[in-house]
């Protein structure tokens, strides 16, 4: 865009402390530094947006310390798990045909099928930063979820079946989150707006892949709790380092 036409657009767009003029500017600058056709470096919308969500990262830590502390090393529901459990477990058909086509979805095939569908999108959209926040997003969340019932040792159904956090929402809250992120971003979205999509999202899938599991006897009301705060701490942390990795390799 021409700087007088730039110059002349009042720089006025949004309330977070950024321009439309602003967003041209740093996007033209940005081509600018590695070329048109990117090289296949990590150019293209940031992968988290300005407002970010700090705060949501460390209000979900905190609640995945607390629950690790107060459940580590059991192997029988809490008060509220019991609670919740009864209210949900057991159902039958077609709900607990609904809940095992969910956790499908969170089992290494489902998983590979939508992390592959996320991917191309991103690809068909020449958009390799979302393709690196896609996969180190979902995978660091799983990572976590992974590392962290090893320090928990909560069981379900004997020993040897760690349940807290749960993975399976964990890795579904995680990549809901991911694609989230990269719309609000790409949409330009507000703080209000871009949060209320993310948090909204991440809300959702969490809610679904967490119901499942818990239909299904898999885990614990609060493992679902837990590994959907996994996902709340690791995404916007990975997302913040992709961006700064990204913006030193374009730069």
């Amino acid at each position: 865009m021409p700087d007088g036409l730039l110059a002349a657009v009042p720089e006025c767009w949004d309330t977070d402390g950024g321009s439309l003029v602003g967003s041209w500017r740093r996007r033209e600058a940005e081509v600018a530094a590695v070329g048109p056709g990117g090289g296949g470096r990590l150019v293209g919308p940031v992968a988290l947006p300005r407002w970010g969500l700090g705060w949501v990262a460390g209000v979900a830590a905190s609640v995945v310390v607390v629950l690790g502390v107060l459940y580590g090393g059991e192997s029988t529901p809490g008060g509220v798990d019991a609670r919740v459990g009864a209210a949900v477990e057991g159902v039958g058909p077609p709900w607990r045909c609904v809940a095992l086509g969910v956790d499908f979805l969170g089992e290494p095939a489902g998983a590979a099928v939508v992390v592959a569908a996320a991917v191309t999108g991103c690809l068909l959209l020449r958009w390799v930063r979302g393709v690196v926040l896609v996969v180190s997003g979902v995978g660091m969340s799983v990572g976590a979820a992974t590392v962290i019932k090893q320090l928990a040792g909560r069981t379900i159904h004997g020993e040897g079946n760690l349940s807290y956090p749960s993975g399976h929402t964990a890795f579904a809250t995680a990549l809901v989150l991911v694609v989230a992120l990269l719309a609000a971003g790409r949409l330009g979205l507000g703080r209000t707006a871009g949060r209320l999509l993310v948090l909204g999202a991440a809300l959702v899938a969490g809610a679904g892949m967490g119901w499942a599991q818990v239909v299904l006897g898999a885990h614990y009301p609060t493992d679902v709790l837990g590994g959907w705060c996994t996902a709340l701490v690791v995404v916007p942390v990975t997302a913040w380092g992709v961006d700064r990795v990204g913006g030193r390799w374009a730069g």
